[in-house]
């Protein structure tokens, strides 16, 4: 068979769902034809203008106004703005024509089994011969879809189920209809991992298929368990957020994002399919959630669901919460548990669960309750909707947002213990568990030599999980690959004479442990590896530095102790860049101040496209201290031309730093002079970004690499930059866009950046430079509306503006 390339892919439906697919296509380089239908009538607008519904711009307004709506959302469909210009709009009437150009089409109309066979029917009368052609349904059966279509079609037809957002949520359902190749699914689930960045999973054709049948009844199962317990919205979604690994939105919050009315749509389908589900009764809808639907109490969408946003008198907003009893609106109560209390101290999410269903308050009689019914549910969905357990967790885990899935869980209370929590709510273990148990094997999972096995059911074994040859999983190798380590990092052996330093610290926050592990690691690297890379995979690269301990040192005056650190990490940053092995670092998620400060160091930088990378310094009241300040002065000396306004330069790179400008994702970095075109490179799919950064470091050790020298021809343009930057400052202020301690942080960093008040442009070294930027931190720190900063940080996660 011929190799299969995808440059072109055609979009049908231009809804949130169908904008949102072409906008990630589009991320990744693919030309998007996206198409919907011709408006039956003119509206207002084009009334008033005088149009005709021939006129061109009225047939593609639909496509048009739904795309420019998903450019406009946020969290952004799309990486980068001008990558929205790789999408061309059209319409199902006159542009229909041009899908037997494409590689690949892809049906996202309404869910509609009817509407959806008529646009198959025209499709397939224009449609190349070996196009893939798929349905994004999120629960029709696949084998209805393709009935009375030629025998290519069906050959190249099945599901490709996307969450939405299809730019955030990792899972990628691929649904087989009854007659479609092994090759096209194969290839489908290669395409969804190496380029856009998913977790594939093959699912049955069964109701809801993996993600949806498991989320919905975990959903489901707790909305009769409020009821049970007799429990507070409250307490469920204190319960089932951040503490069991689930995002913070939880349980009921997120219903308010997502829609009860597409919650209820999916439940009531899956009810009225499932003949042979056990627990089919869970999927009836309570009676308050029927109250809610009936009144259009939806969530986000109508203003008000299981929380109401309120204006009060004084100007301020409340969030009230829905009482489940009254169906009244009522004042939120503040939800605390004392088994919730003995987890404080577990930072592993794994190391909790035990914990968790040995409470003897409420907590725990609902985390019992909840994960017996849970195991008892997916134990039981095998072979049904997929005969391989793995499958069941990735879909949860990428689809819902869990940190662990079901048998992750299971596995982390101990399989014994989970058959024990399941049979005092009543519900039998299944065959294949007790078989797996007699059989002298107690986990689902287990991990030799650096790779995940899971129990194979048919096999009766442990069998390894595909897909893994491209990845490199920090959780399975450190322990029997450690060099190194103290409490901030663990420094592991890649292969290949690579080396990495893993932060292991609260929130990979970089304090004297962190740093002191990282020069710990330069120095086995130098005498006895080739390359090093800087990565993890926690939840953020890394916060920024350790600001509980700047603001004790700044407290207690300890200005001789705080020099000595702010150098400490000025030196390891230089380090990274001037040792004599290449170093890469691997930014992913939140990098932020001093995160970013070591991004802007390495000798390239490899970074998972959902970086979030900026210098926010200024939030805590003062300026980058890390060599951040002194890097943004390089990288825009590097951008002067001759004749060129340098000033005008320096500026944009003034602001990125002034203004606390974050990119929201690692191309947006690129723009903001974090990330270098043509050295610095981005990957879509965070689990190979680690394997690609040991490549690179290996490739710049292969090809001879050579320690770098230390730059002493930085471009600073003195008292003409510092002078227009004050002038600047003082306008800000006196329009009151900024405080006056908003202009002070600004000073400070002009007369950084400015290279001090020198009297004419001049040469100078990083040093000189690093030199100015400590002093101008260690002057902030001494501010009383700095320490303000430092300590609403600490106290409240959030910046103070005073």
């Amino acid at each position: 068979m011929s190799k299969r390339r995808i440059n072109k892919v055609a979009v049908i439906g231009s809804g949130i769902m169908g904008s949102g697919i072409a906008c990630h296509f589009a991320n990744i380089g693919v030309e998007v034809l996206l198409l919907d239908i011709v408006p039956r009538e003119l509206n207002d607008k084009e009334k008033a203008k005088g149009l005709t519904l021939d006129d061109k711009t009225v047939r593609n307004r639909l496509v048009n106004d739904h795309l420019q709506n998903a450019l406009k959302s946020k969290p952004s469909p799309i990486y980068h703005k001008d990558f929205a210009k790789r999408i061309t709009t059209g319409n199902m009437e006159d542009d229909i024509a041009k899908v037997k150009d494409y590689d690949w089409i892809i049906e996202v109309v309404i869910e509609r089994l009817d509407i959806k066979k008529q646009v198959f029917e025209k499709l397939d009368k224009h449609r190349t011969p070996g196009t893939l052609i798929t349905s994004n349904t999120s629960g029709i059966p696949i084998k209805f879809m393709s009935e009375g279509r030629s025998d290519d079609f069906q050959k190249h037809f099945c599901g490709t189920h996307f969450f939405n957002p299809a730019r955030y949520l990792d899972l990628f359902e691929i649904i087989p209809g009854p007659n479609t190749d092994k090759e096209v699914l194969a290839f489908l689930n290669a395409y969804g991992e190496k380029f856009l960045g998913k977790t594939s999973v093959v699912a049955k054709d069964t109701p809801a298929f993996i993600g949806n049948r498991v989320g919905t009844y975990s959903i489901m199962s707790l909305f009769h368990t409020v009821e049970e317990l007799g429990m507070t919205v409250e307490e469920v979604d204190k319960l089932t957020g951040p503490v069991i690994g689930r995002p913070k939105s939880a349980t009921f919050r997120t219903v308010d994002v997502v829609g009860l009315d597409t919650l209820v749509h999916v439940a009531n389908g899956i009810r009225e399919n499932v003949e042979n589900d056990e627990r089919a009764e869970l999927f009836s809808l309570p009676n308050y959630i029927n109250t809610m639907h009936e009144n259009k109490w939806l969530g986000s969408k109508t203003g008000q669901g299981f929380y109401k946003k309120i204006k009060k008198e004084d100007g301020s907003s409340e969030i009230l919460t829905l009482d489940l009893n009254s169906m009244e609106y009522r004042a939120n109560k503040r939800a605390s548990f004392s088994t919730l209390e003995m987890t404080k101290s577990i930072d592993n999410v794994a190391d909790r669960f035990p914990v968790l269903v040995k409470g003897k308050d409420k907590a725990g009689e609902f985390f019992r309750k909840n994960f017996a019914g849970l195991f008892a549910y997916v134990q039981n969905r095998i072979p049904e909707i997929t005969d391989e357990l793995y499958k069941i967790d990735d879909a949860m885990r990428a689809g819902y947002g869990w940190e662990h899935g079901p048998f992750q869980i299971w596995d982390a209370v101990g399989v014994e213990k989970g058959i024990e929590l399941m049979k005092a709510e009543g519900y039998e273990v299944a065959d294949w568990v007790a078989a797996m148990l007699s059989s002298g094997k107690d986990s689902f999972y287990t991990v030799k030599e650096g790779n995940t096995f899971y129990y194979d059911i048919p096999k009766k074994e442990y069998v390894k999980k595909p897909g893994q040859d491209g990845f490199i999983i920090l959780d399975n190798i450190r322990e029997s690959k450690e060099v190194f380590k103290n409490s901030g990092v663990v420094v592991e052996d890649l292969g290949d004479g690579i080396l990495n330093v893993e932060f292991r610290s609260k929130m990979n926050s970089i304090g004297g442990d962190v740093l002191s592990g990282l020069n710990r690691a330069i120095d086995l690297a130098e005498k006895d590896f080739a390359g090093l890379v800087v990565a993890n995979q926690g939840k953020n690269f890394s916060v920024g530095a350790n600001i509980g301990m700047i603001f004790m040192m700044a407290v207690e005056q300890e200005y001789d102790e705080l020099n000595a650190a702010v150098k400490y990490f000025q030196d390891t940053c230089m380090r990274l860049r001037y040792s004599s092995i290449p170093t890469v670092v691997a930014p992913q998620a939140m990098t932020l101040g001093g995160g970013c400060e070591m991004t802007l160091h390495a000798d390239r930088v490899v970074a998972a496209a959902e970086s979030y990378i900026g210098l926010v310094e200024f939030g805590v009241g003062v300026i980058p201290g890390g060599g951040g300040s002194k890097e943004m002065t390089l990288r825009a000396s590097e951008t002067y031309h001759k004749d060129d306004v340098e000033l005008n330069r320096l500026r944009e790179y003034f602001l990125t730093i002034g203004m606390a400008k974050v990119s929201t994702s690692a191309y947006e970095a690129y723009d903001l002079g974090i990330l270098k075109p043509g050295k610095d490179i981005v990957v879509v799919n965070k689990d190979r970004q680690i394997a690609a950064a040991k490549e690179v470091a290996k490739f710049m050790a292969d090809q001879g690499y050579t320690k770098p020298i230390e730059r002493t021809d930085i471009k600073v343009l003195g008292k003409q930059a510092l002078g227009a930057f004050l002038v600047g400052t003082d306008q800000m202020n006196a329009g009151k866009y900024i405080s006056d301690h908003d202009q002070k942080i600004a000073n400070k960093l002009a007369y950084v950046m400015a290279g001090g008040d020198l009297s004419e442009a001049s040469y100078v070294s990083e040093r000189y430079l690093l030199d100015l930027e400590r002093e101008a931190f260690l002057s902030l720190c001494g501010e009383r509306k700095t320490l303000e900063r430092l300590e609403h940080m600490i106290k409240k996660g959030k910046p103070l503006r005073n």
